[in-house]
């Protein structure tokens, strides 16, 4: 007695279906079904989790589709013959997509039988489909004749109608009438349920689902429901009980079942044949370009066997084993691929940079994808890529945010938008979403009345997926159309194709991913360059910026608000005490404060070691070689793997094994085997049974939070390169960090008030004097010589493209004027740039332009300037300095002229409420009162319940730390406050400073700039 079941939904339907594909699997393995097909809404979207749950169980997997033919007037389910038919299936999926709009796929009859006629057997489907609808609304006549329309497209063999029963009166009717049309056409009869989800118990998600798709409450949408739960999978016996009238329809789903399975592993691609000079392979022109290129950076082979010691000796030993490797692995074309990337970037002045594991690579720093050198650095190319590696190597390359787009163009471009393709992001539901979602089904007052029914399907519903986005940098290339291996569709975002699997998915059906991903830090530094070579006419190349104890200084100091990495508060709060003083040390730090090492208990006995307060010591002498350069303290994953190597004569892939066995959840047989052959090799190095079980514990635990040493060495140049350029070049790297918004912790607001502390002048923004962005301006009283000129793309409403108009056609005798020449500015253009000031070259307070601004806006352009009637002013009061700084906030993100606790500040002396810059001259322990704006609120996992609250004042930052007491005490301050004053204790460790908070207020200044909580 067998059953497969050919007509299945997963929730990757989007709304409609119910249950988890893996969740689908095990109830069909339970069920004891010969095999089950995925026949989701419009694409393939769960089949590469659903082919995974289902290896091993014994339950065949079948492909499908279903699809709205409108021409027809419904759905078919559409199934692939093999893996020819899946190709042909997923092309025509593609097609459609590509046809229509995001969300909207055109299918066609016409279409789908050109494509797949002869691969794909065709499924009447259900309630919404085609026949179905034609035989509810004209009768066995109309149902016969589409049947004759899919028989003609499809072929009579080809063609099934489906019959299923949820037990309603109308199923018996219902499907006798389509027994006997198929009956008439000549076509066969197959049973189905027609699945929205697993289980009987599923019934109540799927129905809060349909409520959400239909966007309305259950009580609403009841009338639409099903009244049972009937739509599960269902075993054999069953199936046989309930089709008993219909002879052969179970059995014909089984015998369609078994001819249709196949394992989805056969679709695996490769990349397309790079395309080679000179008649060479890849491999061979590979090893021409890392030749060509590691003789520039490392000089030519050495020639006498008996250097092997030197850099150049370890460089091109290094080089020909990884060559070595790549080669036997084959994945020269890889490589090639990428450099083609970056070589691309470089031509077009994009900056990028590899970083992750790839900077263990010596080929990869040679071919130019990084910039740390692994050899100098000691770097183990085996965390990167080693023999045993089942799958391509993992390269990311950061690229300047700003030009990503012009790199993935140009993969589209080189390779097709049927072989290259952006990797999707499942949207899935999280907690916030899943409570708003099911709380607008049920209903407020049914919620409150089964609040545990609710929160079970808050749960049940968390982590289902909701829709497709896009993945911040992946794409993929293959050497067939990536359409036959997983359908595009077109993403929200102009020119922008995407998959319909995410990375994890694609990379189990093995699609090559590559990485490139934005990263503001790479356009502000490429900003800061360009505006150092304009205006004092340096030209800085950021590979050989010279190393300067002033800049490692002002790290020490935690001077580094806008540098990147280290401008966090917890960042802040670490420098003074770690006091970095080599390239190095700030290596360790982009490592230090992370979740893991927190967590792991590394951040305070390095800091201490470091500092001379806790002695270096090693669970064993052999732990020295790999723990030295961290003081005894394991920070990077590549550490773990020299452990192994030097405690235990592990062999460099035997460490990448470890590596990867201790960080995985599903290794358990795996971890078992490694961990003995790791206490054999300690065993055999004479460490004892306690030190062992002590460094098997360490090396466990570190390995769930190690981070990548090669990651932050690639990390640790940006964070140098973008101390230098504020330490030396103040203004001009606050102007790049203005014109690359948004990124990094501060706010504009934040930035230039920093900028301002540091003796940078700050000039408003202004229709006659600034740019579209920010600029820098010649000014003997800024340090450097330049002023920060705002830009007018600043104020609120004018974007990039009207500030760019309005700067052309400067100067200007007043608004009329500029409405006059400027086409598209309207009254709210004109309105906001009065607000923010910026006609005060033209001898106009603010209050005054805003009220000429709606005369102006009356008149018609064409008007000659100067010629309107009512534009006298009447007298109006001038704004406070208050409201001045209110309104430039409101309207730029920025005040210019003076802080806004500058303004309260006689208030604030009055109450003892001490400045940032004072607070260094109090003893730790002291009780003290500090008051300002709120910047940020935050509470990392690893804080244990404390807040942390960053306040600004117009001398600098304050660190509050708010206990889980504190936090519920003043919970209204705490939470609402734009600036607040806090009463508490002053605690100083090595200059790093915090106010532990005893008692929260609301400070009395009107504010309007929002803080950046908990992000």
């Amino acid at each position: 007695m067998a059953y497969a079941e050919l007509h299945c939904r997963s929730n990757f339907s989007f709304l409609t279906g119910a249950s988890h594909p893996e969740a689908l699997v095990d109830e069909a393995a339970r069920l004891e079904l010969a095999a089950l097909a995925l026949t989701d809404r419009d694409g393939f979207y769960g089949v590469v989790r659903f082919a995974e749950a289902a290896r091993g169980t014994g339950v065949g997997t079948v492909f499908g589709v279903e699809v709205s033919l409108p021409e027809i007037g419904g759905n078919v389910v559409l199934l692939a013959r093999g893996p020819s038919g899946y190709a042909r299936l997923s092309r025509a999926i593609s097609v459609a997509q590509l046809a229509g709009s995001k969300g909207a796929p055109k299918f066609s009859l016409h279409m789908l039988a050109e494509e797949c006629r002869g691969y794909v057997g065709v499924l009447t489907a259900a309630d919404d489909g085609a026949a179905v609808r034609a035989l509810h609304d004209g009768g066995p006549a109309a149902a016969e004749r589409v049947l004759a329309k899919l028989i003609d497209a499809f072929g009579r063999d080809s063609v099934w109608a489906e019959i299923w029963d949820h037990g309603t009166p109308m199923c018996s009717a219902r499907n006798d009438a389509l027994v006997a049309a198929a009956a008439t056409t000549g076509i066969a009869v197959v049973a189905t349920n027609d699945v929205h989800y697993a289980t009987p118990n599923d019934h109540r998600l799927a129905n809060v689902f349909a409520a959400v798709r239909a966007s309305s409450a259950l009580t609403d949408h009841d009338s639409w429901l099903p009244a049972g739960s009937m739509a599960h999978l269902r075993s054999a016996r069953e199936q046989l009980r309930r089709f008993a009238r219909y002879p052969g329809a179970v059995e014909t789903a089984a015998e369609l079942g078994a001819t249709l399975a196949f394992d989805l592993s056969l679709l695996a691609p490769n990349l397309p044949p790079y395309p080679c000079p000179d008649g060479l392979n890849e491999m061979q022109y590979l090893r021409r370009v890392v030749n060509e290129s590691a003789t520039k950076k490392y000089g030519p082979p050495p020639s006498d066997p008996l250097e092997d010691l030197t850099l150049r000796a370890r460089a091109w030993r290094a080089l020909e084993h990884e060559l070595n490797v790549i080669e036997a692995l084959g994945f020269p074309g890889y490589f090639l691929v990428v450099w083609d990337i970056v070589e691309f970037c470089r031509r077009n002045n994009i900056y990028c940079q590899g970083r992750g594991s790839a900077a263990n690579s010596a080929v990869c720093y040679s071919l130019g994808i990084t910039n740390a050198d692994p050899v100098s650095l000691g770097l183990l190319f085996e965390r990167f890529l080693s023999p045993e590696r089942d799958g391509p190597p993992d390269i990311d390359v950061d690229i300047e945010s700003a030009r990503r787009e012009e790199a993935i163009q140009y993969v589209f471009n080189r390779y097709g938008r049927h072989h290259a393709a952006q990797v999707a992001n499942v949207i899935t539901y999280r907690s916030k979403s899943a409570v708003r979602d099911v709380l607008k089904a049920v209903g407020e007052e049914s919620a409150s009345k089964n609040a545990d029914i609710v929160n079970e399907m808050i749960g049940e519903i968390a982590d289902s997926p909701r829709h497709l986005g896009i993945h911040s940098g992946g794409m993929v290339i293959c050497d067939r159309p990536v359409i036959e291996v997983c359908p595009v569709e077109w993403a929200r975002m102009r020119n922008r194709s995407v998959l319909q699997w995410d990375k994890d998915d694609c990379a189990a059906a093995g699609l090559v991913k590559f990485d490139l991903l934005g990263l503001g830090m790479l356009t502000a530094l490429h900003k800061v360059v360009d505006l150092v070579r304009e205006h004092h006419g340096l030209e800085v190349d950021l590979a050989t910026i010279p190393q300067d104890d002033e800049v490692y200084a002002m790290l020490c100091r935690a001077d580094t608000v806008g540098v990147f990495q280290v401008e966090s508060r917890a960042q802040m709060i670490t420098l003074p005490r770690l006091r970095p003083r080599r390239f190095y040390d700030i290596v360790v730090e982009v490592a230090l404060i992370r979740p893991g090492p927190i967590q792991g208990g590394s951040v305070h006995p390095y800091i201490r070691r470091r500092n001379g307060e806790e002695p270096v010591t090693y669970l064993h002498p052999l732990l020295e070689k790999s723990l030295a350069k961290t003081l005894g303290v394991p920070l990077f994953q590549e550490q773990l793997m020299q452990m192994a190597i030097d405690v235990a004569n592990f062999t460099p892939n035997e460490a990448d094994l470890l590596r990867q066995a201790m960080g995985s959840k599903r290794s358990t047989a795996r971890m078992e085997a490694i961990k003995q052959r790791l206490y054999e090799g300690m065993y055999a190095n004479g460490v004892s049974k306690e030190v062992a079980d002590e460094i098997f514990n360490k090396m466990a635990a570190f390995a769930n939070y190690g981070f990548p040493e090669s990651h932050s060495v690639s990390f640790a140049y940006l964070v140098y390169a973008s101390a230098w350029f504020k330490r030396f070049y103040p203004a001009a790297f606050c102007v790049a960090l203005l014109n690359s918004q948004p990124m990094g912790f501060w706010s504009p607001h934040s930035l230039v008030q920093d900028a301002k502390r540091h003796g940078i002048q700050i000039r408003p923004v202004d229709v006659n004097h600034s740019l579209a962005v920010a600029s820098l301006e010649p000014c003997d009283e800024s340090v450097g010589g330049f002023a920060v000129r705002i830009g007018l793309d600043s104020v609120r409403g004018v974007g990039t493209e009207l500030a760019q108009l309005i700067a052309s056609a400067a100067p200007y005798l007043n608004a009329g004027d500029l409405r006059h020449r400027v086409p598209g500015i309207n009254k709210a253009h004109l309105e906001n740039l009065s607000a923010a000031n910026a006609f005060a070259s033209c001898g106009v307070e603010r209050r005054e332009a805003i009220w000429q601004a709606g005369v102006i806006a009356k008149v018609d352009p064409a008007h000659l300037p100067g010629t309107m009637l009512g534009a006298e002013t009447p007298d109006l009061p001038v704004m406070s300095a208050m409201e001045k700084v209110i309104a430039d906030l409101s309207y730029t993100g920025v005040s210019p002229d003076v802080h806004p606790i500058a303004l309260v500040r006689e208030y604030l002396n009055t109450i003892g409420v001490l400045r940032s810059v004072d607070l260094h001259s109090v003893r730790s322990g002291s009780r003290v009162i500090v008051g300002g704006i709120v910047t940020h609120r935050q509470r990392p996992a690893t804080a244990k319940g404390t807040t942390f609250i960053n306040l600004e004042d117009e001398t600098g930052l304050i660190n509050i730390l708010c206990s889980r007491g504190c936090w519920k005490r003043f919970q209204d301050v705490a939470v609402g406050a734009t600036a607040m004053i806090v009463r508490g204790r002053l605690e100083s460790v090595k200059g790093a400073i915090n106010v532990i908070a005893e008692h929260l207020e609301h400070m009395p200044v009107a504010m309007v700039n929002a803080s950046r909580d908990f992000h």
